[in-house]
């Protein structure tokens, strides 16, 4: 069994810079939630919450699903403490665990760069979401100056975009929305905005 390097860094997952990230993430992800008060979310890969709690209050039932024990626990004493009864959180990896569940919108924010097939999972969650339904994803651009054997260095986005085509995505608007310094392993980068309808 791999060891999970998130079950690891959890307790010091919520960082400053992280929280400020997730805070940037979470305005921007809200624009997209404007008419979802009566939608199902799953944010997938939602660590401790960072992105998926602040979210929570546009839609009806949000769904934070984790691959490491560690993270879920987090976000359910956080669940606990702040009294979200619409939030619920479980430990899954779409990659290997049959899921049950089904949302209207799924969103996977600097979740890719962490899965070695990226199509493998594309078709997953498009499987989960229901028919008109959204995925959103949040990732990095491409850079050539970052290197790590277990993540991808961000993606292209003409590339992302023929690869949610070729899954079953009917359509998909791909929108940088902001650059930061050593946001992504030490380097500068700029992270993007994907959304695609089932």
């Amino acid at each position: 069994m791999e060891e999970n390097i998130f079950e690891t860094i959890a307790k010091k997952y919520d960082s400053p810079e992280r929280i400020e990230l997730a805070n940037i993430i979470a305005r921007k992800v809200s624009e997209e939630l404007i008419q979802s008060k009566d939608k199902t979310l799953i944010d997938y890969g939602s660590g401790t919450g960072l992105i998926g709690l602040q979210i929570a209050d546009s839609v009806k039932t949000a769904i934070l699903v984790d691959s490491s024990e560690n993270m879920v626990e987090i976000i359910n004493n956080k669940v606990a403490a702040n009294k979200t009864p619409n939030v619920k959180a479980f430990v899954a990896d779409f990659t290997k665990d049959m899921i049950e569940i089904k949302a209207d919108i799924i969103l996977v924010s600097l979740v890719l760069l962490h899965i070695p097939d990226t199509k493998v999972i594309l078709e997953e969650l498009y499987e989960t979401l229901n028919t008109d339904g959204n995925l959103i994803i949040i990732d990095f651009d491409k850079n050539p100056n970052v290197y790590h054997p277990k993540v991808h260095n961000g993606f292209v986005a003409d590339e992302l975009e023929a690869l949610l085509t070729s899954v079953g995505f009917k359509s998909t608007d791909i929108q940088p929305f902001h650059h930061g310094e050593k946001l992504f392993m030490k380097h500068d980068a700029t992270l993007f905005i994907a959304v695609s309808k089932k």
